[in-house]
């Protein structure tokens, strides 16, 4: 047995307001208002903008190691925004940029699965969050070890469906946010408002539908072992010779 709160592979949790204002807020405040030739100007403007989320991106990686894949995409994909804006490629592209990204990343979660590695499990059902042990004992008992994994499998799917969603509403939300030349003044205020619309529009969705999802994992565990809330998580009531 291993003690969770020893283990150092285990990545301190950033602050989510510092981070949403670092990645968020400040990037897009940047692009709508020091965008124009008497100020920073496009480039400029963008590059400043550019420098935060990706500085933040970086940081994030150092402190918390190359395992942190979340940090990772993120500096991608504003570097791969940057690119656009820089090289003043066609708007459609980030359009593009924006739906790839999560879509890449719900397919490879189905494909995960198919190989062995569901992500669902990683996430949710492990010793971090739930007594594992635990509720695997009471299902081998119960004779339904087989059912519990078929419904793991189709929340998995649900996740990967949340990426699929983010997909659609990214490339939805750039079609119709950002239409101007990429390199102009209009791009960028187009984009800081693409940026912080897809927080409300495309973030809190899929922070419900997580949410959802989680609760589809503890009904399930309910539903199949009777065990109750208390008794699932970790923290909450410890086995007895009983259960």
């Amino acid at each position: 047995m291993t003690d969770s709160n020893t283990n150092p592979e285990q990545p301190k949790k950033a602050n989510p307001l510092v981070d949403l204002a670092v990645s968020i807020i400040i990037p897009s405040i940047i692009l709508m208002r020091l965008s124009g030739e008497d100020k920073l100007g496009p480039t400029g403007a963008l590059l400043l903008a550019l420098a935060f989320p990706i500085a933040w991106g970086l940081y994030d990686l150092t402190k918390n190691g190359v395992k942190n894949y979340v940090a990772i995409l993120g500096v991608v994909s504003v570097l791969l925004t940057g690119s656009i804006g820089l090289l003043k490629l066609d708007a459609q592209w980030l359009a593009v940029k924006e739906a790839a990204i999560p879509f890449c990343i719900g397919v490879g979660i189905l494909i995960a699965n198919q190989l062995g590695f569901p992500v669902i499990r990683k996430m949710l059902y492990n010793p971090t969050i739930m007594q594992v042990d635990r509720i695997d004992d009471v299902l081998t008992r119960n004779g339904n070890k087989e059912t519990f994994i078929k419904r793991l499998d189709r929340a998995n799917t649900f996740f990967a469906g949340t990426f699929f969603f983010s997909a659609v509403a990214n490339f939805v939300l750039a079609k119709a946010i950002v239409t101007s030349d990429s390199g102009t003044e209009a791009f960028n205020n187009e984009l800081g408002k693409m940026t912080l619309l897809s927080y409300p529009v495309i973030a809190i969705p899929s922070i419900l539908m997580m949410l959802a999802i989680f609760y589809y994992v503890w009904r399930t565990v309910n539903s199949l072992t009777n065990l109750s809330l208390e008794q699932v998580m970790v923290g909450g009531e410890e086995p007895d010779d009983k259960a």
